[in-house]
């Protein structure tokens, strides 16, 4: 599916439909430029799973835990890991295979070990139709 949005709060909205159609198990890895919006359409996923916490990047932490929703939600931004073994010291495994739902920033710096049946979300710039305008890839 491809999403044309022209604004963050469309971002943000896209993320909370998809949030309120999460379930346990889900893994959805977020990829695209710095800026482009992962960020918001992750707190707009946290807002459609009943999470009220508020949601920030975890760039230097990895991982946040928000577990007040229907459903925990894991959101990790994995842009500074130069390695998949540093995902083992997390203990990964306990949050993709657990009881929540698993949003992965940057997750192409880990794609080795990311499971097979994933959602991928791309989010990309295109300029020439507006600084704030985001066409979003869901696979």
């Amino acid at each position: 599916m491809i999403y044309e949005v022209n604004s963050p709060e469309e971002t943000f909205e896209l993320g909370k439909t998809l949030g309120k159609e999460a379930k346990v198990g889900d893994i959805l890895c977020l990829n695209g430029d710095l800026g482009v919006g992962k960020t918001v359409f992750t707190k707009g996923y946290a807002k459609g799973l009943g999470i009220v916490e508020e949601v920030n990047s975890p760039t230097f932490t990895i991982i946040q835990e928000y577990k007040d929703g229907r459903i925990p939600l894991y959101h990790f931004d994995v842009y500074r890991i130069e390695d998949s073994f540093e995902m083992d010291e997390l203990g990964y495994e306990e949050y993709f295979f657990g009881d929540g739902v698993c949003l992965i920033e940057w997750s192409v710096n880990i794609s080795d070990i990311i499971p097979k049946d994933v959602k991928t979300v791309l989010i990309e710039k295109d300029l020439s139709k507006g600084l704030d305008y985001r066409k979003i890839t869901i696979e």
